[in-house]
């Protein structure tokens, strides 16, 4: 029995969770329209409302509701924007993650005379929430753009509380300046600050863990990583903190990118997975590769998402979501950090992809420059699991951190009420170690942690264990590793 048992398992944890099928989409706010929306966000301060970037300037709020029907002008920045070539613009917006307490937000935008990325701080107005302050406006980082394109875009608070700065080589083609490599510029990087402190720096700080911080080379403080291209658009996973960057290619490549602290991602030693200067042979000693990458064969300007933690679509839970901007393909990508990563084909469309947006109840909307915010719909028969028959409705997520030491969170998902749920975890042999969920729950979202213990109370021993979810016919079960 036991063998049966571990025989299951491993061949569980061997087929990793396929969607086939196409998804659908729909148009979220059907009374709405917007003029070239470039990016989604949500102020996260319980009011449920969703605020739009327009790459012209201008930030527009409204209820996320199907049924809204205007919008109001958050920020007109219009007057302080250059937007004459595709990639300028207002390109990013991010609240403060005490935005509830503070008034601020930070936006992304490009200026003229001379051209430059603007990173500054605004304040909303004390008697409207609706409503930011003009004139409130703080610079924290201006970087002169030398080219009028790859000017990344995206700006996000991460985990840990600092602001993150995507920023392109400073564009034309190839990186004919060699900012990628260049560790002395903010261009081809990902830079972190603390908007918290202010510093002789100016109207931030370096935050000391930065890979770079007090260094006696010259090479800018801010950098977290480097070796990027056009870094349109990254995100933080919200249950491990794994930081998702997809970064725009050249000619041949799109690629997906889990970044570290310190990490050289390529650009232009190499692009993708393979050499780009020089076109062969090239030293890629201590480069990063891309965890996924596509050829342009299958699409052009990757638009990089969100891992998905919302529960419209229990099958595409902890998956990331991207799409790509030239072809209107959308993708969702499996990975784990452990096992190979499994890239699945959600759904093609003629739209052109800018950005996506998660809102306080963690679905996910995409911005397309048809001035429409769209959706996955809900009906579950848009993507199912390959051989399951039924749509499916019970998720087993994989375990964080893993490996661990001494705790671990799994994460599981059951969609109808009134069912036996029971989650028990095996060593190697088969043989059953904790039984840590055992009886009928209500539908949603549930976590659990596992202390490293058995039923006894005994801690267990460093190596390989398996955890099994079962409800009403549906068995799942991942890996996890156990270390000390």
């Amino acid at each position: 029995m036991r063998i049966r048992l571990f025989l299951f398992a491993m061949l569980l944890c061997m087929h990793a969770t396929l969607l086939h099928g196409v998804a659908q989409l729909e148009v979220a706010f059907p009374n709405l329209s917007f003029l070239r929306p470039v990016d989604l966000q949500t102020s996260r301060d319980g009011t449920n409302r969703i605020f739009v970037v327009e790459q012209r300037g201008v930030i527009r709020v409204f209820d996320n509701s199907a049924a809204a029907t205007e919008t109001r002008t958050f920020l007109d920045i219009q007057d302080r924007i250059y937007d004459l070539v595709n990639e300028a613009g207002l390109l990013g917006l991010a609240f403060h993650p005490h935005y509830a307490d503070s008034g601020y937000f930070y936006v992304n935008y490009t200026a003229a005379s001379p051209l430059r990325t603007v990173i500054a701080r605004y304040s909303v107005t004390a008697t409207d929430p609706d409503s930011a302050d003009y004139d409130s406006e703080l610079v924290l980082v201006e970087v002169p753009q030398p080219f009028g394109n790859h000017n990344g875009g995206q700006i996000a608070f991460g985990p840990d509380g600092f602001l993150y700065i995507g920023l392109g080589d400073g564009g034309s083609g190839g990186d004919p300046l060699g900012n990628g490599q260049n560790l002395q510029t903010w261009l081809g990087a990902l830079l972190r600050i603390d908007v918290d402190t202010t510093t002789v720096v100016g109207n931030y700080g370096i935050p000391v863990d930065n890979p770079f911080a007090g260094n006696m080379q010259g090479y800018k403080e801010e950098i977290y990583a480097y070796g990027l291209r056009n870094p349109w658009r990254f995100s933080f996973d919200p249950l491990t903190g794994r930081l998702w960057l997809a970064d725009v290619g050249q000619a041949d490549y799109e690629e997906i990118d889990i970044i570290e602290s310190g990490g050289n991602y390529g650009w232009n030693i190499m692009e993708g997975p393979d050499c780009f200067n020089p076109p062969s042979g090239c030293d890629t000693t201590g480069l990063e590769l891309p965890v996924w990458e596509y050829d342009h064969t299958v699409g052009g300007s990757i638009t990089g998402g969100y891992v998905y933690t919302g529960s419209r679509l229990p099958s595409l839970y902890e998956k990331y979501v991207y799409g790509d901007f030239s072809t209107g393909k959308i993708w969702a990508l499996a990975y784990d950090g452990l096992s190979a990563p499994v890239n699945i084909d959600l759904i093609d469309t003629s739209l052109l992809i800018a950005s996506f947006g998660v809102a306080e109840d963690n679905e996910l909307f995409i911005c397309a420059f048809d001035g429409l915010i769209y959706q996955f719909a809900s009906n579950p028969t848009g993507v199912v699991d390959e051989g399951a028959g039924v749509p499916r409705d019970v998720f087993l997520g994989q375990n964080y951190p893993n490996p661990f030491n001494p705790s671990t969170v799994i994460h599981y998902e059951v969609a109808m009420s009134g069912r036996n749920v029971t989650l028990q975890i095996y060593d190697v042999t088969g043989r059953l170690v904790r039984t840590l969920v055992d009886g009928y729950e209500t539908g949603g979202h549930r976590t659990t942690t596992w202390d490293g213990k058995d039923d006894g109370g005994q801690t267990v021993s460093t190596g390989v264990y398996f955890y099994q979810l079962n409800a009403k016919g549906f068995s799942e079960t991942r890996k996890m590793v156990l270390i000390k």
